[in-house]
């Protein structure tokens, strides 16, 4: 099919109509997410920190597994806590519970602390929960 040079310059504006207010659109988004409180740039370049603990740390033997997955049962299954606390970092390695992530409160930090700490196996919480 061939484009005539009137049916090209339509096309054109429209594209470039198009762009702009797109361009405008992101500039505005972008601007919402900066001020947003889902935004975690921050947590996201402290969690690229070698000494800073990820759910990839996970120790891969049966006993920290285990721990993990049965401190992740007690979690979701508590219907008193809140998405992001049943939403929260399990990590275990050699016995040592990381807890991270948000929470909506102390005291649902100090529930998963306390479901950790009663859980077979562990020797010691760390809890990083941010509220």
């Amino acid at each position: 099919m061939k484009l005539t040079n009137m049916k090209l310059s339509g096309l054109c504006a429209g594209i470039a109509l198009t762009l702009c207010s797109f361009g405008a659109f992101a500039e505005t988004a972008i601007y919402l997410a900066a001020e947003s409180a889902l935004e975690n740039t921050e947590s996201n370049i402290r969690d690229k920190n070698e000494a800073t603990l990820t759910p990839e740390d996970q120790k891969e033997n049966k006993s920290d597994i285990k721990i993990t997955a049965t401190i992740r049962q007690a979690v979701v299954k508590n219907e008193s806590l809140s998405v992001n606390a049943q939403n929260a970092k399990i990590i275990t390695r050699d016995g040592v519970v990381t807890l991270r992530g948000p929470v909506e409160s102390k005291a649902e930090s100090m529930k998963l602390q306390e479901i950790a700490k009663q859980t077979p196996g562990v020797v010691r919480v760390d809890n990083q929960l941010e509220y």
